[in-house]
């Protein structure tokens, strides 16, 4: 077992709203396939409202976090929390897309309007290529694509900060998303995508039993949770 998994400050807990701000900072700092995209946005949030923090604020969802324990003196009253990872999942991808396009994207619609329909927007801003991609992915959200939901409808999204990767951890935020899919929703499969240029991801993932899903886009994985060995 890894050293870290036996560090007592650090934990799994479920995902909550209140973890949104964390999850839209991880997500940022992971979205340059795997690396922080911090340079590569003027507008932070923007990976994140796609990828992260609706997973906390839809129906049809779950998540859980990895979080590093900061007090010192063992006072429960007085500790605070660092989120260094998460993994979030909906269970009914079909209907979490109709319900973001309907009640979740309208509202930043209007707060990130189309680049080229409202230039004078976005002069201060000075915003980048990757800005206008997401903006443009709010307007027009990227469709599931139908040999995932033949394979399963449930996916899942999953990101850890350098810090706490290739400790063990990753294996045991996928494992809570088993269990909970597996004991609380009787589901047996989930599926995710993942960027292209990101060959350690499609390394763990494949370490992990995820396997191409016939039919989709290379970049999107399987798991049958017969296939997934839980850590000890």
């Amino acid at each position: 077992m890894s050293s870290s998994l036996r560090d007592p400050s650090l934990y799994i807990r479920p995902a909550c709203k209140e973890d949104a701000s964390s999850l839209s900072r991880i997500c940022l700092l992971t979205a340059d396939a795997g690396k922080s995209a911090e340079s590569l946005h003027a507008i932070g949030e923007l990976p994140g409202l796609i990828f992260a923090t609706p997973y906390v604020h839809l129906p049809h969802t779950a998540g859980f976090v990895l979080v590093r324990r900061k007090n010192s003196d063992n006072d429960k009253s007085t500790e605070e929390e660092e989120v260094i990872g998460y993994t979030a999942t909906t269970y009914d991808s079909k209907e979490f897309q109709t319900i973001a396009e309907q009640e979740w994207y309208p509202s930043y619609c209007k707060k990130y309007p189309k680049p080229s329909e409202n230039p004078d927007y976005y002069k201060a801003l000075a915003i980048s290529d990757q800005d206008k991609r997401f903006i443009a992915l709010l307007h027009a959200p990227e469709q599931v694509p139908e040999a995932c939901l033949k394979f399963c409808p449930a996916h899942m999204h999953i990101n850890i900060l350098p810090e706490a990767q290739k400790q063990g951890w990753g294996r045991k935020l996928v494992g809570s998303i088993v269990k909970y899919l597996r004991d609380e929703k009787g589901m047996n499969r989930v599926w995710l995508g993942i960027d292209p240029r990101n060959v350690n991801a499609a390394q763990f993932y494949t370490k992990l039993g995820f396997k191409p899903i016939e039919g989709a886009p290379s970049n999107y994985f399987g798991l049958s949770f017969d296939d997934f060995v839980f850590s000890t």
